[in-house]
């Protein structure tokens, strides 16, 4: 199975019309209560959220895998750390 094409996300968050920094602070509260190495789709508006949130959330130590463009919208897919060992 080729792992690089599709990612099948732990969780769904749906954040459009969620004002910046409110949707990062949503989403990195989010990503504590899951698992390390869960995955979470945030989707967010485009213009600030998408040019903020992928940014602030690398700063913080998670590790964003996919933007996508839904038209309309972006689909983020992030991945929270396994903590090293």
């Amino acid at each position: 199975m080729s792992g690089s094409s599709v990612l099948t996300p732990d969780a769904q968050l749906d954040l459009r019309g969620t004002p910046c920094p409110i949707n990062f602070v949503r989403t990195k509260l989010y990503l504590e209560k899951m698992l390390p190495g869960g995955l979470l789709e945030v989707w967010l508006d485009p213009g600030e959220p998408i040019e903020q949130v992928p940014d602030s959330l690398t700063m913080a130590g998670y590790h964003v895998e996919k933007i996508t463009d839904c038209s309309g919208y972006f689909s983020l897919f992030v991945r929270h750390p396994v903590a090293g060992e």
